[in-house]
């Protein structure tokens, strides 16, 4: 147990967990990351990354964040392609699983970031990457030409129907409500962009496609209104989901305080939570902002934190 035994273990490698591991490794923290099932976080799906600092003419999501790997292995932070599957937060030195390895940590800095919400419809499972996708940026180049939907109301939607339109011929934003959630400005886009076009009070409750020579398509979605109960059927190439997104805080579940959606509940301001030695940054605890430049920030500043506890407990 004695070689892995870690001052700091970072859980996650987004923008958060990578710049935690940057600045734990320039403080000579030589922090250990596992990187999980999604290494490199949302940004790995995500194409054009235009609004991150320092790129005034963008950059591809993967580019940007194997920049920060290799930053953070510059300065002497060891990643892994492992996933943490379980962890004791009860007692110091915390305990920390990947599959049949186990590991201590004086602290751990927590960076698992948060998935995409998905139906929970068996069709829309057979069809996934076959036309039903939760990433326009991943797959919107393939639905060229062809109409499309989106699923949801908020900013997310209407910003993955606005991308699509690069590519398909129409895009269809379906939403359960009467109104958008999204903000002013976005709405506006979306209400003056020719090419979508709205369902309200609707929802999906079936994704339609055929399967030929071993080949699956999505074909059109059964929508049902949920005012009137009636049923109807919407041809389209491909669906894309954009209902929000759920904390990866499965594994921390009775160990650390989680608010009512599951995020990580950290001290106003700082990145503490309710276990000392304990901090979390980026989506996992943010619900409000959400961006890779505000998690790198969180990360930083979990990094700081983290260094501050372990100077003080030694």
């Amino acid at each position: 147990m004695s070689e892995n035994h870690k001052k700091l273990i970072v859980v996650g490698s987004g923008a958060a967990g990578l710049t935690a591991a940057i600045y734990a490794a320039r403080g000579n923290l030589a922090p250990l990351v596992f990187e999980g099932s999604q290494p490199g976080g949302q940004l790995t799906i995500t194409t054009d990354v235009e609004n991150y600092p320092g790129f005034p003419e963008g950059i591809m999501g993967p580019e940007l964040m194997e920049l920060f790997r290799k930053q953070a292995q510059r300065f002497g932070a060891n990643t892994q392609f492992k996933e943490v599957n379980e962890v004791d937060l009860s007692k110091r030195p915390f305990l920390v699983r990947s599959n049949e390895e186990a590991y201590r940590a004086d602290s751990v800095i927590v960076a698992t970031g948060a998935s995409a919400k998905f139906l929970g419809l068996d069709s829309e499972k057979k069809f996934m990457g076959y036309g039903v996708s939760a990433c326009a940026t991943c797959d919107g180049f393939f639905f060229k030409n062809q109409e499309v939907l989106v699923v949801g109301g908020g900013d997310s939607a209407v910003e993955e129907a606005a991308f699509l339109t690069k590519f398909a011929s129409r895009v269809t934003i379906v939403h359960r409500r009467n109104t958008l959630r999204a903000s002013k400005i976005m709405q506006d886009r979306a209400f003056k962009n020719p090419k979508i076009s709205f369902i309200w009070d609707s929802e999906v409750v079936d994704v339609l496609g055929e399967e030929k020579g071993g080949k699956k398509s999505v074909t059109g979605v059964r929508l049902k209104n949920v005012k009137t109960g009636e049923s109807s059927v919407r041809e389209s190439s491909g669906l894309f989901l954009a209902i929000g997104h759920e904390p990866n805080t499965k594994i921390f579940r009775g160990q650390l305080e989680l608010d009512g959606k599951g995020y990580i509940v950290t001290r106003e301001g700082r990145t503490m939570t309710s276990v000392p030695g304990v901090f979390a940054c980026g989506d996992v605890q943010d619900v409000i902002y959400r961006q890779a430049v505000t998690a790198a920030g969180s990360g930083c500043m979990a990094a700081m934190d983290a260094e501050r506890f372990l100077e003080q407990s030694d």
